[in-house]
């Protein structure tokens, strides 16, 4: 079709802007032929009026599809022009945030200037081995084709990165490095890799600058040759550098700096190794300082310069020549600080002594005077004479310069020389990738030397892309068969031409440089002539005379003729260059020694860079006078050999293209400049490609795609069986001019604009089909609806109906029912009111009357209560009158009776002093006297009586009198208060009056109050109110924070138990941890072993004849057999290392006191072990001696008789010894044992005292045995003569015959010797038979056994107290220490307590464990050296029996009959033991390991029998205690299955039946091993299978070693079995048909989505999980096993799943989603069915489940972006972001993610803690455990088949 018809309505065009460089817009109305004007609309809103060119009339150009738009591929775009390319880079580059596309054979890198996480070993391993078209663009997929297409083609390979300073080239390059470095490795150990990428600190520092554009700009430009030998694998490297920019060194421009090197010295001037150079600020030099800008933000030169050295030491370079290097560097410096003074004119001085120059020349080792003259003076030679001239100060400056750079340019030569040495290789090298970081085309305000150069060499390799690109564009189209058509493309031939053909610009400056008098303007002059108005390419401008204009494949650019000819000469004073020859510094003469020789032709130096090159590609042959004439070739001369040596090697390699773009001149993170960017694209030669790829056919699709894609245009007839046939004709149908497609092989070839075209219908017929659909599921919609609403009037209609009826009908019986309320409540309330009237008048009534007769009985109680007062205080006052006047009269009588008896007292007075009184007196005074005297006595007697009278008297008075008294103050007290009482009333009566008048004033103020208190009760009842309220308000914020209270401790709760279920998660994640780092270890081993063989077998190869002697093998364990076995008497401590740890799970740190423990350990173990077998020596030396003593003993029966008695004699001996060793055992055991071990239910007492007392009892029996024996022939000795001992043989012969066992054997012939051995003399004295010695003997050896027995019996029971005594003890001690611990818990915080009581039980379990297995060891150590001796003892016993049955004759045996022994006998059965001599082991690996076929015995045989088998073979080497058969079988079989393994490690068949096998062996190590844990589920018959001889716990650990290993192998088997099958079947292949479009592809074609005949589909992964699970069921794989192999499966399908979608922008989409999640429930649905829902597995597919559910979610509002946030829990930040931006809609009915939507899930993610990683570990393993699962199979059952080859094994 015509282009014009693409222009219609809403159709988008793109129009030129001066700003934007190119605008969208919309056609507003259909363009027809001879338009003149479009009508467009702008996207800002504006319409315009678009003029056509009148003379072109070429239309805009239009926009591509926005299903097109952000392609990895510009190819892949329908319209191919400038516009297009500028807005898919922008729209990838901001919107996406994707910094690589490929434009055709192309890789455009734009600078994001940020750092970016695309740089992982995880982004390095997913591009691995992929196409360049699967993976997303990126410099890895670069250099995985490079390398992939170097090890196909067995051709080099060269990248080439391109692009202006700032553009991101050498970090381009640095990271193609690194993956080479990464992805090969290197082959040998000198890691090469690390060398290379060494490198580049270093060419950095002295190569790299700060510019105005680029804070790390090289300066330089070099091709990296990194070697690889036939492996691949790296071995070394090789650089060449090119036009380095010398001009640097002596100035700068501002904002600019010198090279890093010597801002990094000046930072280090403090070090004391640099305080020699004298090193100041950068500031104080005047080479750094004159840029301004000292320093880069974020950059610590310091740091930097301890990088550089670091790197330096890496490469080889020794600290004296660093410090070399520093000196230079140093002196340069200085030397810019060297100053001039002008004399005159002419000539010029530098002061005396002037300090810089004294600092250069000491640290270049020169002398100060020669270099100050020759540094102001220069040396003319003519042809007779030579004359020395002075030199003005300008152009001693310039000398100075030219020295600096000079001296700079050669220490970069020499330090890239260095550097090659270091990576120089002896291997030789099989091929190469090259690396050229180079400078792109460079226009400025003013262009000179440098950049004429740097332009020259882009025109090269632009000429070389586009042949490339050309060449390419042909081979495909011959390839498809094609008409090939000439593209007719830009060939710069012409301007290549105009530089350096005969008489070209080059030629002419040399030309000029020859000149004596030669200038700038002469030269230009010449240029003019020579090639102005001839060369089309060629211009003078318009204003000057000393510029010219070149027309480059880019741009035009107008060059400065000033300094070319002085820069292309690149003059150096000889003189100069003598003196620093001269140099005492040896270092610096080394630098120049290349001026003594022919330099290469790369060499050269410019005067802006210097070109290097390490060898010329052909060695050229020179007259002996050539090295003068090379020497002065001119810089623009060997620029040109050395870019020609460079394109001949890229001629001779495939190349791979760089272009790297600077976006913004601002170094804006992702900030896009359409202005630059376009200049760029112009430069680079991307939109040239462009251009060559429009002119032919660019799009292109397979039959198959194009079917696929467009089958929506066909008809159901168009569609034949023939897909080819079925496009062509639908073809010819769509595009009528078939000059638009051409039809080849197998694509289909179109024409720019055509896919558009194609599309566009495409569109309009979905659109059409979409308004059809739309329109007829509306009206049925819409019709449906109507239904529904007329279904729903009727329902509503016939509801309101019976609703109102039903509610007239309850209006009825409420009016009805009302009044019926109405009257009996009316009456209700007429008897409720009266009978309340009537209660109220009762109530007062009642009150009433109560109140009156209260009064009265008030008003009667206060008359009574008066009375009674009355009477009382009218009785008082009446006694008190009636006291008062009888005392008055007491008073009185006394006082009349007292003046009586003064009275009468006077009269006897007188009477007295009269004498004849006292005659009177005297008259009968004697008689008197006498009866007086009578009178007296009787008076005394009466006196006493009276006195004792009185004094009872005087007691009762004196308690009257105290009565009286009482009664008496108590009646003063009663005056006293009737006093107070009288005055009382007084002052009662005046309060009385008082009170009234108060209560006057109180009545008056109680009125006040009253109404004040009216007024405080209304305020009072205010404020309750408020209170109240108040109260109501703070009930409810205490119901609140109550309410909050406890959801806070809810949340606490929660809390808790979430933190608890994180730590619980936590510690099973670090047990997860540590038990893959040990796994990982072992994986590291096993590789470390593989390599160790590999080496092995290399060695074996290249050395033909072996050497003789013991093969050294690795240290480990899993390869040394002296590590897998053990000695028959102890546990082999000392050949394999002490394993304290159990598995991962179960590692607690150890203390250096548990290692010194365990050491010490050792170390007796080692001595036990020599004594022991110094005591097996001595022991086999008596077996040897007495044999040689049975062979020498003479024929005579009496001496051979005391023989066989010595010998039982000493057998008894022999029998008490070992009863006392068990003794003494049991008594250790006890005493010894903690108190846990020996406690009597303890399990390992329980098992150690069964085994002593079985092996005691067994000693006691035979010992009784022996006695019995003993007294039956005696007894039988009274019919035997001494001459016919022994002759009835018959007899004897056939007792002998019937006892199958060799004990029996043996104790019966040892009591017939004791019988036939010769009595004593004094035993025949006693009696003629000796009955009655024998019953003494007998009695006495019963008496000896009792009392042995009592003693055993006495001494157990005094250990058991001693032992009980002990546990005791050391119970205390336990729980005083168990106190303290807890007194120091307590004092500790709760976290605290925690960690330390487990740290505290953890180490006392430790110390505990460690000291049981001390003992179990020393225990197992001596019960085998127990039986081992039995076992001894027993084999010496059938010796001597056979040799004593072979001496017996016929003639020696009695006649008449013996009584027959009744010996018991066991009858025996199959003890599921095999039976196998030592010679056969290695037959026996061969047939049951190195060839058995797993398929047949998984299909024939029961699983896991080679297991069992070995193991029947393990026991029997344990059942005949034979240490060294037992470890030759273990460390055989181990060895073999590894051999096995590694033969045939691919084959998953093989892998699986060994790892089955393996854990099935073991499982039965563990079943049988006698542990109680493992013999829970065991039958009795299976416990009686147990080993009881060794402990092959250590070798358990082994094979779980062994086992982990192979399960490691298997997953890799999975892994490269499932991995080409994953994204196939899980993304590209279309599950569902027709839900994912294809979308047109570019250059590089992904694999298709449609299922060709070798595409892996879903079903082809659903198969294999299948095979899987089927084989490893076959095999018999432990359930558990299997379920962690199918978790294993599950993550690999789900992490290279999403790796590739998260790199492959094509797969993000919502169909693709949709895809995602059916495979998905494909899986789960395979799980169910086989039962494995709860393995984990599935939930290793939710990162998988989630991003697919990411691409089908609603991706718009803010609520959207919380759903994303809730449900992508399972995805990292980086991840979910990384999805987002890579969807990419397949139809134009879908929508882009915005990029403030990607902004607000960044910002809601933003304290999401994950890791930063993007891409899954797909090497992922996770650990493996191997729970025990005990075998139901009885041994004994087992049958070997005949098809295995094991008929030399018998069954036990």
């Amino acid at each position: 079709m015509a282009a014009s018809e693409l222009y219609t309505k809403f159709a988008r065009v793109w129009i030129p802007d001066p700003e934007e460089v190119w605008k969208s817009a919309e056609l507003l109305k259909d363009y027809k032929p001879g338009d003149k004007v479009l009508l467009l609309h702008l996207e800002e809103g504006k319409d315009l009026e678009y003029r056509l060119d009148p003379k072109t009339k070429e239309l805009p150009h239009l926009r591509n599809p926005d299903i097109l738009v952000g392609e990895n591929d510009l190819t892949a775009l329908s319209y191919l022009h400038e516009p297009a390319v500028l807005h898919n880079l922008r729209v990838r580059f901001i919107d996406s945030k994707l910094i690589y596309t490929y434009c055709g054979i192309v890789l455009v890198a734009i600078n994001p200037y940020e750092q970016l996480p695309i740089y992982g070993e995880d982004i390095i391993n997913a591009y691995s081995g992929q196409n360049m078209g699967d993976m997303d663009p990126h410099i890895f997929a670069v250099a995985e084709e490079a390398y992939k297409q170097m090890a196909r083609d067995e051709r080099n390979q060269s990248i080439i990165v391109s692009g202006e300073s700032g553009a991101g080239k050498t970090v381009s390059a640095k990271y193609a490095m690194r993956y080479f470095a990464t992805v090969s490795g290197s082959a040998s150990e000198a890691n090469v890799e690390e060398k290379v990428l060494a490198s580049n600190p270093i060419m950095e520092s002295i190569g790299n600058a700060k510019t105005t554009r680029n804070d790390n700009s090289s300066r330089f430009g070099k091709y990296i040759e990194i070697g690889f030998d036939k492996r691949y694998r790296i071995i070394g490297a090789n650089m060449r550098t090119y036009l380095l920019e010398k001009s640097r060194v002596v100035f700068q421009a501002e904002e600019e700096r010198n090279y890093h090197i010597f801002y990094q010295l000046c930072a280090s001037a403090k070090l004391p190794e640099f305080k020699m150079l004298r090193l100041e600020n950068a500031d104080n030099f005047h080479y750094t300082m004159q840029g301004g800008s000292p320093v880069i933000e974020g950059v610590d030169d310091a740091k930097e310069m301890a990088h550089t050295r670091q790197a330096c030491t890496l490469l080889g370079i020794s600290e004296s020549y660093q410090m070399g290097i520093f000196r230079i560097l140093a002196g340069i410096l200085h030397l810019g600080n060297v100053g001039f003074t002008s004399r005159d004119s002419d000539s010029c001085t530098i002061p005396p002594k002037h300090e810089p120059l004294t600092i250069f020349c000491d640290l270049m080792g020169v002398d100060y005077e020669e270099m100050c003259h020759w540094l102001c003076h220069r040396k003319l030679a003519t042809a007779t004479e030579t004359y020395i001239k002075p030199i003005p100060k300008l152009q001693a400056t310039n000398a100075r310069d030219a020295l600096a750079k000079h001296i700079y340019a050669k220490l970069f030569n020499w330090i890239v020389d260095h550097v090659n040495q270091a990576l120089h290789s002896a291997v030789k090298q099989h091929s190469f990738i090259g690396v050229l970081d180079i400078y792109g085309f460079e226009t400025f305000e003013i262009n000179s030397f440098e950049q004429f150069c740097i332009n020259y060499a882009n025109e090269k390799l632009q000429q070389q892309f586009n042949m490339h690109v050309f060449k390419l564009e042909q081979e495909e189209y011959m390839k498809e068969q094609i008409p090939w058509t000439l593209i007719d493309f830009y060939d710069n031939q012409p301007c290549i031409n105009l530089i350096e053909s005969k008489l070209g610009i080059l030629d002419l400056l040399d030309e000029e440089c020859k000149m004596p008098k030669g200038t700038d303007d002469t030269w230009a002059q010449k240029l003019y002539n020579t090639h102005l108005n001839k060369c089309a390419l060629f211009e003078k401008p318009r204003l000057s005379n000393k510029a010219f204009i070149i027309q480059h494949f880019a741009d035009k650019v107008e060059y400065q003729c000033e300094g070319f000819l002085e820069k292309n000469k690149d003059t150096v004073f000889e003189e100069q260059i003598k003196v620093l020859k001269s140099s005492k510094f040896k270092m610096l003469p080394e630098l120049f020694q290349d001026d003594e020789k022919a330099i290469s032709p790369t060499s050269a130096t410019s005067s802006g860079r210097i070109p290097l090159s390490r060898t010329p590609a052909k060695p050229t042959k020179g007259r002996p006078g050539q090295m003068a004439k090379e020497h002065k070739k001119t810089v623009g001369h060997q620029f040109r050999n050395s870019l020609h040596l460079l394109m001949e090697t890229l001629n001779a390699t495939t190349p791979h293209y760089v272009r790297c773009i600077k976006p913004n001149d601002f170094k804006f993170p992702f900030t896009f400049d359409e202005k630059r960017a376009v200049q760029q694209l112009r430069a680079c030669g991307v939109l040239e490609t462009i251009r060559i790829s429009a002119a032919g056919f660019p799009s292109r699709w397979t039959y198959q795609e194009f079917f696929s894609r467009y089958r929506v245009l066909m008809k159901q007839k168009d569609v034949l069986s023939d897909r080819k046939q079925t496009c062509k004709n639908v073809l010819e149908k769509l595009i009528v001019d078939q000059d638009k497609y051409q039809f080849g092989k197998t694509k289909i070839f179109f024409r720019a604009g055509q896919v558009a075209y194609l599309e566009k219908l495409r569109a309009d017929k979905l659109r059409a089909a979409c308004i059809r659909i739309q329109k007829t599921i509306r009206g049925w919609l819409l019709r449906k609806k109507y239904l529904r609403m007329r279904r729903a009037a009727i329902t509503v209609q016939r509801y309101v109906r019976g609703y109102q009826a039903r509610c007239y009908a309850k209006f009825l019986r409420r009016t009805k029912a009302a009044t019926i309320i109405q009257k009996y409540w009316r009456m209700y309330v007429v008897r409720r009111r009266y009978k309340i009237r009537r209660a109220a008048t009762i109530v007062l009534q009642s009150y009433l009357r109560g109140y009156l007769a209260r009064n009265r009985y008030r008003k009667i109680l206060r008359e009574h209560k008066a009375v009674i007062i009355q009477k009382w205080v009218r009785g008082w006052l009446a006694r008190t009158h009636y006291k008062r006047s009888m005392h008055a009269i007491i008073y009185l009588q006394c006082c009349f009776r007292r003046m009586m008896a003064k009275r009468e007292l006077k009269k006897l007075k007188i009477e007295a002093r009269s004498v004849e009184r006292y005659k009177k007196l005297h008259i009968g005074m004697e008689n008197k006297i006498m009866q007086l005297q009578r009178k007296v006595d009787e008076q005394n007697k009466d006196y006493k009586c009276l006195m004792e009278k009185l004094t009872n008297l005087e007691g009762i008075y004196n308690s009257e009198t105290e009565k009286l008294r009482s009664d008496l103050e108590r009646l003063q007290l009663s005056e006293e208060e009737a006093k107070i009482a009288t005055g009382r009333v007084l002052s009662l009566q005046e309060e009385i009056a008082k009170l009234r008048k108060d209560l006057e004033q109180t009545q008056s103020e109680k009125k006040c109050i009253e109404e004040r208190a009216d007024r405080y009760k209304q305020e009072t009842e205010e404020l309750v109110s408020n209170l109240k309220e108040e109260n109501i308000l703070l009930k409810q914020e205490k119901e609140a924070l109550n309410h909050r209270i406890v959801e806070q401790a809810k949340e606490m709760t929660e809390t808790m138990e979430k933190k608890l279920v994180e730590e619980t998660k936590q510690l099973e994640l670090d047990l997860n941890d540590e038990r893959l780092r040990y796994q990982n270890l072992l994986n590291e081993f096993s590789r470390l072993e593989e390599r160790y063989d590999d080496l092995k077998e290399e060695m074996t190869l290249m050395v033909n004849v072996p050497k003789p002697g013991h093969k050294r093998t690795d240290s480990t364990h899993s390869s040394n057999e002296s590590e897998y076995t053990f000695s028959s008497e102890i546990a082999e401590t000392e050949d394999i290392p002490f394993r304290t740890e159990e598995p991962s799970e179960k590692k607690v740190p150890l203390d250096m006191s548990l290692f010194l423990k365990l050491q010490k350990r050792v170390t007796e173990l080692e001595q036990e072990k020599q004594v022991m077998q110094d005591e097996l020596d001595r022991k086999e030396e008596q077996v040897l001696r007495s044999k040689a003593k049975e062979e020498e003993r003479p024929q005579i029966r009496g001496a051979e008789l005391e023989y066989e008695s010595l010998k039982r004699q000493e057998l008894e001996s022999e029998n008490k010894k070992l009863k006392n060793e068990l003794n003494e055992l049991r008594k250790a055991l006890s005493e010894k044992s903690a108190p846990e071990v020996t406690a009597p239910g303890a399990p390992a007492y329980r098992v150690l005292m069964e085994q002593l007392t079985s092996v005691s009892e067994e000693l006691d029996v035979r010992k009784e045995e022996v006695l019995i024996l003993r007294s039956q022939l005696v007894s039988q000795k009274e019919a035997i003569q001494p001459k016919n001992t022994m002759t009835d043989s018959t007899i004897l012969l056939e007792d002998v015959q019937k006892m199958k066992d060799k004990g029996e054997i043996a104790q019966a012939y040892i009591g017939l010797k004791e019988t036939n051995r010769s009595p004593a003399m004094d035993c025949r004295e006693l009696n003629e038979d000796g009955e009655l010695w024998l019953v003494y003997e007998g009695l006495k050896q019963a008496n000896r056994l009792l009392e042995s027995q009592l003693q055993s019996q006495k001494r157990s029971h005094e250990n058991e107290a001693e032992a009980l005594r002990g546990e005791i003890q050391s119970l205390k001690e336990e729980n005083n220490r168990q106190q303290q611990l807890l007194a120091q818990n307590l004092q500790l915080p709760p976290e605290a307590r925690i960690e330390a009581s487990l740290q505290h039980e953890i180490t006392r379990l430790t110390n505990e464990n460690l000291d049981l297995m001390e003992q179990l060891e020393k225990q197992d150590k001596t019960v085998r050296k127990l039986k081992k001796q039995l076992k001894v003892f027993a084999k010496k016993i059938g010796e001597l029996e056979v040799g004593q049955m072979e001496n017996i004759s016929p003639g020696q045996i009695i006649d008449e009959p013996i009584r027959p022994v009744n010996i018991p006998r066991k009858e025996k059965d199959f003890q599921g033991m095999l039976e196998y001599k030592k010679e056969d082991e290695q037959k026996l690996v061969k047939n049951l390991i190195l060839e058995l076929k797993p398929r047949g015995v998984a299909v024939n045989l029961i699983p896991g029998l080679p297991a069992y088998i070995l193991f029947m073979c393990v026991r029997h080497a344990d059942y005949l205690n034979d240490d060294q058969k037992v470890r030759s079988l273990l460390t055989s079989t181990i060895n073999s299955i590894k051999k096995v393994l590694k033969k045939r490690g691919d084959d998953f068949e093989t892998v699986s039946f060994w790892l089955s096998n393996t854990c099935r062996f073991l499982h039965c190590l563990k079943q049988y091993s006698g542990e109680e844990g493992f013999m829970k589920h065991n039958t009795s018959r299976q416990n009686e299978h147990c080993l009881t001889n060794f402990d092959l716990a250590e070798y358990r650990q082994v094979l779980s070693d062994l086992a982990i290993q192979i399960y490691q192998q298997l997953v890799r088997v999975l892994e490269n079995i499932l991995q080409p099958m994953i994204v196939s079947g899980m993304l590209e292949h279309e599950t569902i048909q027709g839900v994912s479009g294809v979308k047109p592809t570019g250059l590089r074609k992904r694999t298709s989505s449609i299922a060709d005949e070798g595409t892996y589909t879903l079903d082809s992964i659903l198969r294999q999980l299948n095979s899987f699970h089927s084989v490893m069921c076959q095999h018999g794989m432990d359930p558990e096993l299997i379920k962690q192999v199918v978790k294993q499966m599950f993550y690999i399908v789900g992490a290279i799943t999403l790796n590739n979608l998260l790199l492959r922008k094509d797969m993000c989409s919502w169909s693709k989603g949709m895809q995602i999640r059916y495979n998905v429930s494909q899986l789960e649905e395979w799980l169910r069915d086989k039962n494995l829902m709860n393995s984990g597995a599935k939930e290793t597919l939710e990162p998988l489940i989630q991003a697919a559910q990411l691409l089908q979610v609603k991706k718009k509002t803010d609520d959207d972006a919380e759903a994303i946030c809730c449900m992508c829990n399972a995805l990292t930040t980086a991840q979910i972001v990384k999805v987002l931006n890579l969807y990419t809609p397949v139809n134009e009915f879908e929508e882009r993610v915005s990029v403030s939507f990607i902004r607000t899930i960044q910002m809601r993610l933003r304290d999401r803690k994950d890791s930063p990683q993007l891409l899954m570990d797909a090497k992922h393993i996770f650990p493996v455990t191997f729970p025990f699962n005990p075998s139901s199979l009885a041994l004994e059952t087992i049958q070997i088949p005949a098809s295995l080859g094991l008929g030399f094994i018998s069954r036990v």
